[in-house]
């Protein structure tokens, strides 16, 4: 099948507080061309810890961090990053202000955007935050990525809110808590016209100590520009 590959991974990282070894040496024997990150370094000194995990895992920043609210994307030297920006949900009182980053990229030749984000714990806010991020993800034109920890299952409302129009896997495989796996509440979508060639859960025993979260990778063909 003709397109440029580009291998995702979507990943919360817990804040870092778990296995940086185990975290950092999956991430690199992934090897990917773009990690979006959620609940990366968002407080005290953010920019130097982000850039600290991005030279551990082999990768760079991209976008994110602070003005994303913990949304953080790491790419390859392979990707070329030519704009981007970020998003903040309007704040619940009382509960965590959230957002969302964005980045358009270039790989050989091939430009895509991908964007992603963290919702809410709390059932009553995720659905306006997932409308809220929809609005924007409809205005990009072209290929398109979007990496999120929904909090929710692929029944929920917020997740259908985030999924509609796009593709993803059909499996419900767990992600959530990545010691004793039961909900899968993290999902990775794509534009029609951007072929998922492999779309995985990792499980390992390595994974499982990482983080609370398993990781998605994603392979994907882009349209060639």
């Amino acid at each position: 099948m003709s397109g440029v590959p580009l291998r995702v991974v979507s990943y919360n990282v817990h804040g870092l507080r778990d296995d940086r070894a185990a975290l950092t040496g999956l991430i690199r024997d992934l090897a990917p061309d773009v990690l979006v990150v959620q609940e990366a370094p968002r407080r005290f000194r953010w920019r130097q810890k982000c850039a600290a995990f991005a030279t551990e895992t082999g990768l760079v920043v991209a976008a994110g961090g602070l003005p994303s609210l913990g949304n953080l994307l790491l790419v390859s030297l392979r990707v070329r990053i030519r704009r981007s920006w970020c998003l903040r949900y309007p704040l619940t009182p009382g509960r965590h202000m959230r957002g969302a980053v964005f980045a358009e990229g270039a790989v050989r030749g091939a430009t895509f955007t991908v964007s992603g984000s963290h919702l809410a714990t709390d059932p009553a806010e995720r659905p306006e935050q997932a409308a809220f991020w929809k609005a924007e993800l409809e205005k990009i034109d072209g290929p398109l990525v979007v990496a999120a920890d929904l909090n929710e299952g692929p029944g929920g409302g917020a997740w259908r809110t985030v999924g509609d129009g796009l593709l993803g896997s059909s499996d419900e495989l767990p992600t959530f808590p990545a010691s004793v796996p039961s909900r899968r509440i993290d999902g990775l979508f794509v534009t029609p016209g951007v072929t998922i060639e492999r779309y995985e859960i990792v499980s390992t025993d390595r994974a499982r100590v990482a983080s609370d979260h398993l990781p998605i990778v994603a392979d994907l063909l882009l349209p060639s520009s």
